[in-house]
């Protein structure tokens, strides 16, 4: 059931448009009904028009209905959900790669000289790091991930979050596409209880391993 939840929540840009649309066809529908039962004088004739009445405001009832159930998933059901429930978009069997890092140097890959960067932890400028948004941001909405994974022997890479102090990381999405300081994906805060979070990136390489990690901590907000 979370799923079918988080599901909703995640395209309720596209699932509000559909019940307006729904609602001016069931509302025009009402309309043109109550004129045929109005004007109706013979008994058959009022009966049939009674019927088809009923009918259209049943139909108006059940997109009120589904739309007043959307509103209250998508901004009290989905924001109450643990952190742990948020889906991973259908993505490859990538995703099954083990989550746990490992050195450049157990890879067979080169080690890399360069500074880590301030309030991360793993994260090496032009290698692999989240430049936006940065250590400690407060965040709300839906974020955009910016920053550059760029790995020898490159795989590809997925995202996760984790509640601080949870120990359970909860993976988002993945790209198969090598980044330098550009879009790595977006974030959906409403999905995620207020309160202190780790963001990380995780590289894997082309054999599958997870060759360097990028984690950052962030302040997610309500509202």
């Amino acid at each position: 059931m979370q799923v079918v939840f988080v599901t909703l929540g995640k395209y309720e840009a596209f699932i509000y448009p559909i019940l307006f649309i729904g609602g001016l066809f069931t509302f025009r529908w009402l309309w043109k009904a109550w004129k045929e039962w109005r004007e109706a004088y013979f008994g058959l004739e009022r009966e049939i028009a009674m019927r088809r009445l009923a009918q259209a405001i049943a139909a108006c009832v059940l997109i009120l209905m589904l739309a007043c159930a959307e509103i209250a998933i998508a901004f009290f059901i989905v924001p109450a959900l643990p952190a742990s429930s948020v889906i991973a978009t259908p993505t490859l069997d990538l995703l099954a790669t083990p989550l746990g890092a490992v050195s450049p140097a157990q890879a067979g890959l080169a080690p890399v000289a360069a500074a880590p960067v301030a309030g991360s932890q793993g994260c090496i400028p032009g290698i692999i790091e989240i430049t936006s948004p940065r250590p400690g941001d407060e965040i709300s909405g839906t974020v955009t991930l910016v920053g550059t994974v760029n790995i020898p022997n490159f795989g590809f890479y997925k995202y996760e979050v984790s509640l601080r102090g949870s120990g359970t990381w909860a993976t988002i999405s993945a790209n198969d596409t090598t980044k330098v300081n550009k879009d790595l994906g977006e974030l959906n805060t409403g999905l995620l209880t207020p309160g202190d979070y780790l963001l990380r990136i995780v590289a894997i390489d082309t054999a599958g391993q997870a060759v360097q990690t990028c984690m950052i901590t962030l302040r997610i907000r309500g509202g």
